[in-house]
């Protein structure tokens, strides 16, 4: 049985929660937040500040999940912490299709109905989120969320830190780079370089 501590308890920590509710062989720990001042039980659970998971280390044998959506601050938290990439757990929901030759990274959460298909490329801490397409031979790096209903097509690479938003869709063989922001609703038909902002179908630059 696989302990699970998360760290977040906003909204996208709520789904990460039922994610790991709805798997086998694991048993969520701790919610760890630093709206909470000291380490508590409450029935099953502890609660706590960020900081006492390494009391729940010591203690049990856990694995890490960063459930915050913004992808700044779970970089900033990877940072902070200095854990080794294994400590963290990668989770998929039952209802995900999931191709072959897949590569998954450390600590991504793949939320229901995403389908990643062959030989797609999906670096660590990703969201994927909620009915989600990775189409085949993709790459995201570290960091990426794709929102839900968001579409990235054949061959698209996207960089570290990037937001896709809600339903926007990259067609084939486009390269989006690190910390960008595409609008929900988008499609991006050029490629965008680092630190970039894109609205509207076809996507423009705004900044």
């Amino acid at each position: 049985m696989k302990k699970i501590v998360i760290i977040g308890a906003g909204g996208h920590s709520k789904v990460v929660q039922d994610i790991i509710r709805a798997l086998d062989g694991h048993r969520l720990m701790a919610i760890l937040d630093d709206e909470f001042k000291v380490l508590k039980k409450k029935g099953e659970l502890y609660f706590g500040p960020i900081s006492s998971f390494k009391d729940l280390f010591i203690h049990f044998e856990c694995k890490l999940i960063i459930a915050i959506g913004k992808n700044d601050i779970r970089m900033k938290l990877v940072n902070e912490l200095n854990l080794d990439p294994m400590d963290y757990e990668t989770v998929i929901h039952p209802t995900a299709v999931i191709g072959q030759d897949v590569m998954i990274g450390s600590g991504t959460v793949i939320m229901p109905n995403v389908v990643l298909n062959a030989g797609a490329k999906v670096g660590n801490q990703v969201i994927l989120n909620t009915s989600s397409v990775i189409e085949h031979d993709a790459h995201l790096k570290d960091f990426v969320h794709i929102a839900p209903n968001a579409t990235v097509t054949g061959a698209v690479r996207i960089g570290t830190g990037t937001l896709l938003g809600a339903g926007a869709a990259v067609i084939p063989s486009i390269k989006i780079g690190e910390w960008c922001t595409v609008g929900a609703g988008s499609t991006v038909i050029e490629d965008m370089q680092d630190e970039l902002t894109a609205v509207g179908s076809p996507a423009r630059i705004t900044n």
